[in-house]
């Protein structure tokens, strides 16, 4: 059976359109719920899903932070560009209503953390507070903004330091047991995703992959021979 694909000439597509072309694809991304504290002292909470990690040498990660349709940035991104701190969390079940109410467009004035209910607890390395709730934190200070359009800045930030639940990791070993994570991840529109569906596949090596391949060869030689 041959497949069919449709094609899409981005340059001839509006903002909105290539939109609902990638959340739909780029599927599941991670999300982000970030905290940041503004230059007053006021705490702000908001989940990005256009986020992602980008190296661990150094640490950096990247998060796609959209403007208001006025174009002024968000709390979030005006305040990193202010204090050049942020911590990132990492969304699990049991915190997706309190993430959810942190996406309302509150106004400045409203520390959606405390909105949400979220118990926090002051930064280690950096200002920005820590969602006690949350399985893993990432202290993060700010190493470049990219402002690629007037309406989105990508804004990669350094990881400083980690906090990860300690069910959840082996500190001599430093696995991650992503079972008891149970990250969420986002889809198209308002769909989410679990994690806990998972396999596993192990990179070959190249003699591994070429003694398999041989197998595999002489082995339907064998079954085409009559």
């Amino acid at each position: 059976m041959t497949e069919t694909h449709t094609h899409f000439d981005f340059q001839a597509l509006s903002e909105r359109e290539r939109y609902k072309l990638l959340i739909g694809t780029v599927i599941p991304r991670p999300i982000a719920l970030v905290t940041t504290v503004s230059q007053d002292g006021h705490a702000n909470g908001g989940p990005f899903s256009f986020f992602n990690v980008l190296t661990h040498d150094p640490a950096l990660l990247a998060i796609g932070i959209e403007h208001h349709p006025d174009g002024r940035p968000k709390d979030t991104a005006r305040n990193i560009a202010e204090t050049g701190e942020f911590t990132v969390h990492i969304a699990d079940m049991p915190l997706m209503r309190q993430m959810e109410i942190c996406a309302i467009k509150f106004g400045p004035e409203v520390d959606e953390l405390q909105e949400a209910g979220l118990t926090t607890v002051p930064g280690r390395m950096v200002k920005s507070p820590r969602i006690v709730a949350a399985p893993a934190a990432l202290e993060c200070r700010l190493h470049t903004v990219l402002k690629v359009s007037p309406a989105r800045d990508i804004v990669i930030g350094e990881v400083v330091g980690a906090f990860i639940r300690s069910d959840a990791v082996d500190e001599k070993t430093f696995y991650v047991d992503q079972g008891l994570m149970d990250a969420v991840g986002r889809l198209g529109g308002a769909l989410y995703t679990r994690t806990q569906d998972q396999f596993e596949i192990k990179t070959q090596t190249v003699d591994e992959y070429r003694r398999l391949k041989a197998s595999a060869q002489e082995k339907a030689r064998e079954d085409n021979t009559p």
